[in-house]
């Protein structure tokens, strides 16, 4: 439903878009504008701020981008940015940069995509000599602005793309403090495919009574998902690469996805299942439509096996053929997962949905549980013996599939001269015993460690569990019997929750389950452990690296 609903008109000439951007619509092929850019593009010419939901291929970035380039006509030119795009991920800003360049071609804007991981030097001399548009992640903004290299004064208009992903990465305070250095007048974009409670809270913060329209709402009741065998393997991180590959070696599906949160992940995950012999290919925002084209030709054809891919990559995708879906990590938000999993279970077909999820992580389950009505069940990891007993069924249904393909005849004469001497009972175990090794054979690999069978934490748990950051200054006084310790290390350097546990859990050999809370401020991180465990996770940690640095650890001091 829209509060803004508009009038029927044909194609986007009516929509009031000027003559240089329906002039480069046409030249990309664009003939009529979706649902989302038909109830977006009017309110937004006419300065409105909004607020919108869309799911996935609506042609969301259209609807935004087009009046962001309508409003920028007649000022364009300047030194200091008039329109600014947040988004999640550099994948992103590189996508939507591009958008707005191939809209903008005529207009002869300037746009900048700003992200960590690309030389800084190259953006500082981009906005020296003056931009129109920035798309950039929230981090790499903020760098600016704290450095001084960018101007948000001359901004009249700011979107926030993906919003509902930026805070489940958390960026909602790097989005508040870059909020707070633009103009008041400003006109404020916001859209998200789910919208959560804290969606609604930046809303009202940072959005002056905005439209409201909603496209593609994806639903979640009960039934939505009929098809679909939903499993999880509660590991530690650690043994996650380890469990994913024993799952697939059981699971042996023939199309998959695998979803990871990063494009670090999805290249690492890439690299290990090929290294176990699978067929896997990553698809990443930093790929060029014909390189995405080609591994989804692949994948289609059976060529290719596994797919490992973010969210934001796989936007859109639909693949009839796909059987299995497997999260790498619990999603942060529930909906995230419904829309996950919706791609495999099609047309009467059954799928299944498998999620490797952290101890931490179980009361995600729960919440995704909650949301969709339907048990998602809890299994141990198969063991070296379950891996085996796969392996020797796959064994015997390859040999069945060569028993009914009737064109054995011309390997009697191996039987016969073997038969003879050995006798065909051991001939046949030889024949199988080859099959069975060139299929991979039996493994000699350790067991991982499985939390299935403890109980799911009910209580509070003080740790972020979703990758978010604690606000600073709001970390406590830490309980009798548990010590802060000072982290020398923080944002900056990228620090993330999950960095800080593992460092622990690996260098100190600490449970996960022991790890307190968590704050992590721009230059330095707190986090809670057991007193009994302080001078040890100590001095594993100052022996260790950390996003390649080695901070300074001690106790933390109260009052400073």
């Amino acid at each position: 439903m829209s509060e803004h609903p508009s009038e029927e008109a044909p194609g986007f000439a009516g929509l009031a878009l000027g003559p240089e951007l329906l002039r480069a619509l046409t030249n990309l092929g664009y003939e009529e504008p979706t649902p989302i850019q038909r109830e977006a593009i009017p309110p937004l010419l006419e300065g409105h701020d909004l607020l919108g939901q869309a799911a996935t291929g609506t042609g969301k970035t259209a609807a935004f981008a087009l009046p962001v380039l309508q409003r920028l006509t007649g000022h364009t030119g300047g030194a200091d940015p008039a329109a600014l795009i947040l988004v999640p991920t550099r994948e992103l800003a590189e996508q939507v940069s591009q958008a707005v360049h191939r809209y903008g071609r005529d207009l002869g804007v300037r746009v900048l995509p700003v992200y960590g991981g690309q030389p800084i030097g190259r953006q500082l001399q981009a906005l020296q000599r003056g931009v129109d548009v920035v798309v950039g992640t929230p981090g790499r903004v903020l760098d600016h602005l704290n450095r001084e290299t960018l101007q948000l004064g001359a901004l009249r208009t700011v979107v926030l793309d993906e919003a509902d992903e930026m805070l489940d990465m958390g960026f909602a305070e790097d989005i508040d403090a870059i909020l707070v250095e633009t103009p008041e007048d400003r006109q404020t974009v916001l859209f998200s495919a789910t919208m959560p409670p804290r969606i609604d809270a930046i809303a009202r913060r940072h959005l002056r009574s905005p439209i409201r329209i909603q496209m593609g709402r994806e639903t979640s009741h009960t039934g939505d998902l009929p098809l679909v065998r939903q499993s999880a393997y509660v590991v530690a991180r650690a043994h996650k690469p380890a469990a994913l590959a024993r799952v697939l070696d059981v699971e042996a599906p023939p199309a998959a996805i695998v979803f990871c949160r990063t494009r670090q992940e999805v290249d690492e995950v890439t690299e290990i299942l090929n290294g176990r012999g699978y067929r896997a290919e990553a698809l990443h925002g930093g790929m060029s439509q014909d390189q995405r084209d080609r591994v989804m030709g692949r994948l289609r054809s059976g060529s290719t096996e596994l797919l490992v891919a973010t969210d934001v990559a796989a936007r859109g995708l639909d693949v009839e053929q796909l059987t299995h879906v497997v999260n790498y990590n619990v999603p942060a938000a529930p909906e995230s997962y419904v829309h996950r999993i919706g791609r495999v279970g099609r047309a009467g077909r059954e799928g299944a949905a498998v999620t490797l999820a952290e101890p931490r992580e179980r009361r995600m389950l729960k919440a995704i549980e909650r949301l969709t009505g339907q048990r998602i069940a809890l299994e141990k990891v198969p063991t070296v013996t379950d891996l085996r007993a796969r392996r020797m069924e796959l064994t015997r249904a390859a040999l069945q599939a060569s028993l009914e393909a009737d064109d054995l005849e011309r390997f009697r004469v191996v039987i016969d001269s073997l038969g003879d001497e050995l006798g065909i009972e051991t001939v046949a175990l030889a024949a199988v015993k080859l099959a069975h090794e060139a299929a991979g054979g039996d493994v000699d690999e350790q067991e991982i460690p499985s939390f299935a069978g403890e109980p799911r934490p009910e209580g509070r748990d003080s740790r972020r569990g979703d990758g978010r950051r604690d606000r600073p200054g709001t970390a406590r006084h830490p309980d009798a019997g548990v010590t802060r310790l000072f982290l020398g290390i923080g944002r900056r350097a990228g620090l993330r929750p999950q960095d800080v546990v593992g460092a622990i859990t690996g260098e100190a050999r600490l449970s996960t389950r022991d790890i307190g809370a968590i704050q992590i401020t721009d230059r330095y991180s707190l986090v809670e452990v057991p007193e009994s465990t302080a001078d040890m996770v100590i001095a594993a940690l100052q022996k260790s690296t950390i996003r390649g640095r080695k901070p300074t650890v001690r106790r933390e001091r109260y009052g400073r």
